[in-house]
């Protein structure tokens, strides 16, 4: 492909595919399907101790209650108590140990959820207390890890911070954040004959859906299939939490032998699913006086919770991303997570790469003031491929040095940033409570599963005798445009109107073993699935359309819905729908399965070297806020965005993601607070208590805009780059404004109100 895009197509602004139906209430989701005769509602009974041995619970109450038909545990389980998305050893029911506050103990079957709901609260447990690790510290004290330290080097970094300059260390905080997706976890079991269960499940991951309902119900893969046509929500919350929720509703299923209908109320959801991962940064830098950093040491310790999960790939990314776009000579990052007794903690938009990003941003700033010197000028001297510095990362993988200025040099022109500087300036002079300030971001983010095997995808595409045609591949629709945008893909191949292109729900029975919708490959991976598959039929079309008019099959073009033969002065041509007809007389199939890899990808986890991403997106953003220093209450008012998206697929779509990316990146670092009590309960349960952002939330000036004429250098599908989640980090940008404002270098996360007064104050 010479990375061309079509007129029509993929490249066009289309809307999402769903929009109409999400406004008018059509979108159907798992919990608007109707509901078989004899449906059964599920509720969890969920412990409210972190830890201890369970050593009785009392049904009795719960089963004498109206509509109870069972109450399910641990030892009704036909196959295995282990629902591990990695590895081994995360019991669905606690048995006998209990790891946190919120981990089900059983499942209640009711006739309607309401009967489940009440008798689920009647049912007690008496838990031997143990007791309890509650932060990254004791776990730390403990060394007690779910992912053991693992370190990245380059050089020699302690005697490149000895032979410095100047020389500084320092400690800080980021918090975790709740998914807090529109639609909680849901799923729907059906039993069939011969042992079979049909799943419709809220997932980003059917296959492992599928894996973990078999191995709970000691079943073979292919008795199990797993359906998703949209979540509301996802945001990695939905990748390995939505698998044990499916294998509960299909035990329950099971077990009675009839449909069972699980939904979380969004207590228990919060309460019993994981987060994105809090993290400890502990870090000691050389440099000069110019502010170029010349040796880093660090650690990144992420609270695990209590259970492997995806901190694997979390504490992987967050390493590789502990630099961002700055090049350090010698460097030695350590990561781990640790183990402690909260819910398990999990994938996250972003997957780590923002908490890794900050760590470069903290030192950056304070190393910016012991210099005397904007943190932006800092950040640019040790910009990556740029001022003489390496373009090559601590691992060994080169990034595009000329994309990173280019997008902050863009970003800082289309803020007028210069121009505010002295505004901002003036208005702090007269307003002795009000401060204005202004914060920047520049990214450069890896887009591949740090996970190999991952990195592949499969499609099924039909073309039938009218010219019409279905799309199924691996992906999952979450909300954010990745169907729409494989159906402009395969209308390109065909040259048809995207009309005539049918989108169908993901299903484990028509595509299997796929991958995650996550790390922002889910246009790049069945973007290519998709194209295969298409252009295996198109050549087998071309073949009979060229044999017709005694041409070659590449002087065949597909385009405005038609097939032509592409010779000077030629007007024959095939309606697409004629043509698909004349292969079927003529035997020919118009049906075809389409896989891709990744290439180029390879990481040792050993060595802690390799080139683990495809390719690299670039972004930048400038965010202006104002802060009452007398409640430390802030907002921001302004954000400038340049994201490179390659050649976008559809800018529409991709604007929308951005947008949506930086808000709620910016949720994470300024108002979204998750608390534990002592007694390692979550507290922060719902709208009342945990704060997102809304609409007031948004910037009111808020201008975002596509990096022009920078197709990728990496030969993705159409030349297009993932938009998902690398325009999160920007929102760094507003935490550094808050920093700006306040006049500190350094600020735990999150910025919110009680916090930033507390560093006013101790600044003094």
């Amino acid at each position: 492909m010479d990375g061309t895009l079509p007129r029509r197509g993929a490249g066009a602004a289309l809307r999402h595919d769903s929009a109409l139906k999400h406004t008018t209430g059509e979108a159907r989701f798992a919990d608007d399907a109707a509901e078989a005769p004899g449906t059964l509602h599920g509720a969890l009974v969920l412990s409210d101790v972190p830890h201890g041995h369970v050593t009785a619970l009392h049904l009795d109450a719960a089963r004498a209650m109206e509509g109870v038909v069972a109450i399910i545990g641990p030892r009704d389980i036909p196959g295995k108590n282990d629902i591990a998305a990695v590895g081994s050893g995360e019991p669905l029911f606690a048995d006998p140990l209990v790891e946190f506050a919120g981990q089900p103990l059983a499942l209640v079957l009711a006739t309607t959820r309401d009967q489940a709901l009440r008798a689920a609260a009647a049912v007690r447990a008496d838990i031997a207390p143990l007791d309890p690790v509650l932060s990254i510290e004791a776990g730390l004290d403990r060394a007690q890890y779910v992912i053991a330290p693992q370190t990245m080097k380059r050089g020699d970094a302690a005697a490149a911070i000895a032979a410095a300059p100047r020389r500084m260390e320092a400690e800080f905080r980021a918090g975790g954040q709740e998914h807090f997706y529109l639609e909680g976890q849901i799923a729907v079991a059906t039993p069939g004959e011969d042992g079979d269960i049909a799943v419709i499940s809220s997932t980003q991951h059917p296959s492992e859906g599928q894996h973990v309902v078999a191995r709970v119900l000691g079943c073979d893969y292919n008795r199990v299939t797993v359906t998703c046509r949209r979540m509301g929500g996802g945001f990695g919350g939905k990748e390995s939490n939505a698998s044990w929720v499916a294998a509960a509703a299909a035990l329950g299923a099971r077990v009675s032998g009839r449909p069972v209908k699980l939904r979380l109320a969004r207590r228990a959801d919060m309460i019993a699913t994981g987060k994105r991962h809090p993290f400890l940064y502990r870090w000691t830098a050389g440099f000069d006086a110019s502010g170029r950093i010349l040796g880093l040491q660090a650690l990144l310790a992420a609270d695990g919770g209590w259970s492997l999960d995806m901190s694997g790939g979390v504490v992987f990314r967050a390493i590789t991303h502990a630099v961002n776009c700055c090049d350090v000579p010698d460097v030695e990052i350590t990561g781990c997570a640790v183990k402690t007794n909260t819910v398990s903690h999990t994938a996250f938009r972003g997957f780590g790469g923002p908490q890794g990003a900050l760590l470069m941003e903290d030192v950056v700033h304070r190393v910016a003031s012991a210099c005397g010197l904007p943190p932006d000028v800092v950040r640019a001297r040790n910009f990556l491929g740029s001022n003489g510095n390496s373009d090559e990362l601590p691992y060994g993988q080169k990034v595009e040095g000329d994309l990173i200025t280019r997008v902050w040099a863009e970003a800082k022109q289309d803020s007028e940033w210069d121009r505010r500087r002295g505004e901002i300036a003036a208005f702090n002079a007269r307003h002795p409570t009000l401060r204005r300030g202004l914060g920047s971001m520049v990214l450069s983010f890896g887009i591949s599963f740090g996970i190999m095997h991952l990195n592949q995808a499969g499609a099924l595409v039909h073309v039938y005798t009218d010219g019409s045609i279905r799309l199924n591949h691996g992906g999952t629709e979450m909300g954010q445009g990745l169907f729409v945008k494989i159906a402009q893909v395969v209308s390109d191949v065909f040259g048809t109107d995207l009309e005539r292109v049918a989108i169908t729900a993901t299903s484990t029975a028509e595509v299997p073993n796929t991958a995650p919708t996550a790390a922002s490959t889910g246009s790049d991976l069945n973007g290519w699935a998709a194209h295969n598959a298409a252009m295996t039929i198109r050549d087998r079309m071309a073949t009979i359309a060229a044999a017709r008019w005694g041409i070659a099959p590449t002087d065949v073009v597909f385009a405005d819905n038609r097939a032509w033969a592409e010779r000077a002065g030629s007007n024959r041509f095939l309606e697409f729908g004629e043509l698909a007809k004349l292969c079927y007389l003529e035997r020919v199939s118009l049906s075809s399965t389409g896989y891709y890899r990744t290439p180029d990808i390879h990481w040792d986890p050993k060595a802690m070297r390799g080139n683990p991403f495809f390719y690299f997106s670039y972004g930048a953003a400038v965010s202006e806020v104002i802060v009452d220093t007398l409640t430390g209450e802030h907002r921001c008012l302004r954000t400038d965005v340049v994201q490179d998206c390659g050649r976008s697929l559809n800018p529409a779509v991709d604007r929308g993601q951005i947008e949506g990316a930086f808000v709620q990146g910016m949720g994470w670092l300024t108002c979204e607070e998750l608390w534990w009590d002592q007694g390692g309960r979550l507290r922060t349960v719902g709208p009342s208590t945990y704060k997102i952002p809304g609409s007031r939330d948004v910037p009111p000036a808020f201008s975002v805009r596509l990096l022009e004429g920078a197709p990728a250098r990496s030969e993705t599908i159409f030349r297009s780059k993932a938009v998902g989640e690398p325009p999160l980090l920007l929102a760094i940008s507003v935490a550094n404004a808050i920093k700006d404002a306040i006049g500190v270098e350094g600020l735990d996360l999150p910025a919110t109100p009680e916090r930033v007064l507390m560093a006013i104050r101790a600044k003094g």
